[in-house]
């Protein structure tokens, strides 16, 4: 496995005792979790760190890689020139990545370096990564102004070139949330600022990375936020793999959000991975996969209705699914609704080859329905919803974004199957185990 784990965390100069000089103890779960965070690096021990930074060389239509055999920095602007750092750049993986983002058409690359010293996005994490850990390389790269699509491109490139070089790698992800928190902090308050840190660090705890792609630019802009789109390329680094999240802290004492998350690569999903794998050998051979030999034994033995959902950067690419098994497995299952929701949904046209390695896939693997009296008994994050009016049935899964009420939930699956709201409906609800 090239990605043996990734982290998102904050940078306040502040939190180094050098500069705080006593304040930094006011955030001490801060501080606590970014030296979890640096022990956990350190057992890892990667071959070469991934930071991602706001603070370094930023162009509207650029990423910047920094060049070069390595770099220096201190906290001198900060008061505490003492504290410094110098570290040694990955040589070969840089020049691997520029060529791979050339090839993919993402401006990036190692062109227009005004300043080689290192940034405080960088130098706060190294701080206590390098009380535990000391041989390892660096990336450093920047963002940008481009979309928030080329930035989880990006991350994905990154992905792909640690892969082919067999380099095992950390992922930082450097950012502050929102920077508009109170009324006596540095920025002043907003109420979008309070409301960009609930949401954000909800998506970091549940593992929810395409969320990040959907934050609006000018509720980011209000709320002041810093470190999206460095989260937004950890997040295309981490596409296709599953991961387990753990949200350490989070703290807004002077009125800017410091979240600190760790998230664990276990392996891609058995269900996803067959998922992926259906779809990918239909559009370049024009057959179905075989099923192969190694997956998990209820996927053979067991029976289920499944819905294969694909995504494109963040968005909806095709859905299809059964409610009921008509197959013979949860593995043939999976492999007819992987193909049909990359060809036939009536919604969007066929996925093309070009496009496979742009998708994230998700698997549902829903329970029997069950009737149900009133909505009363519906839980819009538990249960998905089955509406059924004489021959027309609608469907919706559970724990959707954007809806958050059982009224919406039933009021969109019928919808879906055409009735109208003053006909006699019977409902049913079901669970879903959810792999993605």
């Amino acid at each position: 496995m090239s990605i043996l784990g990734a982290f998102i965390v904050p940078h306040p100069p502040l939190i180094i005792p050098e500069v705080g000089r006593g304040d930094e103890k006011k955030i001490q779960k801060t501080i606590d979790s970014c030296h979890e965070i640096a022990k956990r690096i350190a057992e890892l021990k990667p071959d070469t760190i991934i930071i991602t930074t706001p603070h370094s060389i930023l162009y509207s239509d650029y990423f910047h890689i920094s060049p070069g055999s390595g770099a220096k920095g201190n906290f001198e602007r900060f008061g505490a020139k003492d504290v410094s750092f110098s570290v040694e750049y990955d040589v070969s993986f840089v020049k691997e990545l520029e060529a791979l983002a050339k090839r993919k058409m993402i401006e990036a690359g190692t062109l227009g370096e005004r300043d080689s010293g290192l940034d405080h996005g960088t130098m706060v994490p190294l701080y206590f990564v390098n009380q535990y850990l000391k041989d390892y390389k660096l990336v450093r790269i920047g963002l940008s102004g481009l979309s928030v699509t080329d930035h989880y491109r990006l991350g994905r490139c990154i992905k792909e070139t640690a892969d082919k070089l067999k380099r095992r790698i950390v992922f930082i992800a450097s950012g502050d949330l929102s920077h508009k928190l109170k009324e006596d902090g540095p920025y002043g308050f907003a109420k979008e600022g309070v409301e960009f840190d609930r949401r954000i660090t909800e998506a970091m705890s549940k593992g929810d990375l395409l969320s990040f792609l959907n934050f609006s630019p000018d509720f980011c802009e209000a709320a002041a936020e810093c470190g999206l789109r460095s989260f937004i390329i950890m997040a295309g680094a981490l596409s296709g793999l599953r991961v387990e999240s753990q949200l350490l802290s989070y703290e807004g004492t002077f009125g800017v959000g410091y979240g600190v998350c760790a998230y664990e690569i276990t392996c891609e999903d058995a269900y996803v991975t067959l998922a992926r794998l259906s779809l990918e050998t239909y559009i370049k051979s024009g057959r179905p996969v075989g099923i192969p030999d190694n997956l998990p034994e209820e996927m053979i033995k067991n029976r289920a209705g499944v819905f294969v959902s694909l995504k494109k950067y963040g968005q909806l690419r095709g859905c299809i699914g059964t409610i009921s098994p008509i197959t013979d497995s949860i593995a043939q299952e999976i492999i007819r609704n992987a193909i049909s929701a990359g060809v036939e949904d009536p919604r969007f046209p066929p996925v093309g080859e070009e496009e496979l390695d742009e998708l994230d896939y998700s698997v549902d693997v829903l329970s029997e329905a069950e009737p149900i009296n009133s909505v009363d008994e519906l839980d819009v994050y538990r249960y998905g919803v089955i509406v059924s009016s004489g021959r027309k049935r609608g469907l919706l899964l559970p724990n959707l974004e954007g809806i958050d009420t059982v009224e919406e939930q039933v009021s969109i699956a019928k919808r879906k199957a055409g009735i109208y709201d003053n006909e006699a409906v019977r409902l049913e609800r079901f669970e879903v185990v959810r792999h993605q």
